[in-house]
């Protein structure tokens, strides 16, 4: 009977937390079916199984911090009931065999299916009309009446929705996953037939809020109780401890402006009505990250890093955007990898299914690793900006603050004119990155955004 032990899931983590079991005692599985969701330092990871089979024992229970290598689950081999006749089937009649139940899984994806109990037995004109009814929708297919004694009557039925595949895009699919809407009921209203963003988020509808809304607080503090004690762990242990390290080692400067971005606003208007940006997200965000994208070409020091051990300053010719995200476990910095090379439509569609996969808890360590340069939105909280902490292993983090309207004045003609107006803040580690250079980057950040008609000067 093998025993699946906690495996390292990346980056010399030593321990992890169950959080949820997906399966339970007497499911049968197969290779690579997801059994357990833990929580690690860095976040929540789905682990498949490795071995086909009945699971026999949960060895851990949910909430338990283990270390790595310990058991957490005993899968043995599968009970077949096929070994032993049912005096319920006529064996020898190929349609009571049983055999047709198993072709009804032929196709169906694995993650689709999930864990499954053993296979029931279905009485012998159960499962001929089953069969009669498949075979009508087989070109050719020899009428399956005669095959069977005294068939009920089988009226005409027509396909299941969900025996036609929707169409979708991968990100779609994915946020429906996420959401818990079944694509396969969604009327279809992008381009060739295909869902799109605004179906899946149109069908989740107020469903979503209340959900979020009807979560448990992360308020540690109960009824009655003058004071509670919550341990450190998983995600905000790390988090801590990078800040921490962070803070204390990198003399950090932070550098601040303020910015009419009414143009950009526009611009994310006539974005949205685009025929290539109708299933991404578009919004401010986007093109911040775009024009912190072209400034770093003219201004690569915010994209290096201090190797203190080698006292070498490494300088990137990639970047790997990081999103700071606030999660119910705590703060994760997922990045869209080489960045600088994706289009404005790619860059829209990794973002959106980088924030979306954050909230949802499911970013993995690889997708948190190897940073270079990180934005982190507190407009979304309606916050002006702040002095971030570097992400530890980069240089420089941007602020972006909301966005509001405010009195403004024209620098043309001396009016005080209604403007949308946007505050970012820079920090930067001083130690290789003076305020010249800082400076620079900042200025052409916010230059673009004021007009983002200059990009084209990048």
């Amino acid at each position: 009977m093998p025993e699946y032990k906690l495996p390292d899931v990346g980056e010399g983590l030593t321990e992890a937390e169950i959080v949820v079991w997906k399966v339970k005692v007497g499911d049968v599985i197969a290779i690579n079916d997801i059994v357990v969701d833990i929580e690690t330092a860095k976040s929540i990871v789905e682990l498949p199984s490795p071995y086909a089979g009945e699971v026999t024992a949960l060895l851990v229970a949910e909430g338990e911090t283990v270390a790595v290598g310990t058991p957490i689950i005993a899968i043995g081999e599968p009970v077949s009931d096929a070994a032993t006749p049912s005096p319920e089937m006529d064996l020898s009649n190929p349609a009571a065999s049983g055999g047709v139940e198993g072709e009804s899984l032929v196709g169906r994806n694995k993650a689709d299916r999930g864990p499954v109990r053993r296979a029931r037995k279905v009485p012998t004109g159960a499962v001929a009309a089953h069969m009669q009814t498949q075979a009508a929708f087989e070109p050719g297919a020899a009428p399956m009446v005669e095959a069977v004694e005294a068939p009920a009557p089988t009226p005409e039925v027509a396909p299941a929705p969900a025996a036609v595949r929707t169409l979708a895009k991968p990100p779609v699919r994915k946020l429906a996953k996420d959401l818990g809407v079944d694509i396969t009921t969604l009327t279809p209203t992008g381009r060739n037939g295909t869902v799109c963003r605004e179906d899946v988020e149109a069908a989740a509808g107020s469903t979503v809020v209340e959900e979020v809304a009807q979560q448990p607080s992360r308020n540690p503090v109960t009824a009655g109780a003058r004071e509670t004690r919550e341990p450190i762990k998983g995600v905000r242990k790390m988090m801590a401890q990078a800040m921490s390290q962070s803070a204390f080692t990198s003399p950090h400067v932070t550098e601040w402006i303020t910015v009419d971005v009414t143009r950009t606003m526009e611009l994310v208007e006539r974005l949205k009505a685009r025929r290539e940006l109708r299933d991404v997200r578009v919004n401010p965000l986007l093109l911040l990250a775009r024009a912190t994208l072209l400034s770093i070409r003219r201004t690569p020091e915010i994209n290096s890093w201090w190797d203190e051990a080698a006292q070498e300053v490494v300088y990137k010719s990639y970047v790997n955007l990081g999103i700071a995200a606030a999660t119910p476990r705590g703060l994760v910095v997922p990045n869209v990898k080489d960045a600088e090379r994706l289009s404005l439509v790619d860059l829209a569609g990794a973002l959106g299914e980088l924030v979306d996969t954050a909230r949802s808890g499911k970013t993995q360590p690889t997708d948190m690793s190897g940073g270079t340069f990180t934005i982190t939105n507190v407009g979304v909280f309606g916050v002006d900006a702040g002095t971030p902490i570097i992400n530890p292993g980069e240089s420089a983090i941007l602020c972006f603050g909301a966005v509001n309207k405010r009195p403004w004045v024209d620098e043309a003609t001396g009016e005080i004119v209604v403007r949308d107006v946007t505050t970012l803040a820079l920090s930067f580690d001083h130690r290789h990155i003076d305020g010249e250079k800082g400076s620079r980057f900042l200025a052409d950040v916010a230059g673009i955004l004021q007009d983002p008609g200059t990009a084209l000067l990048y």
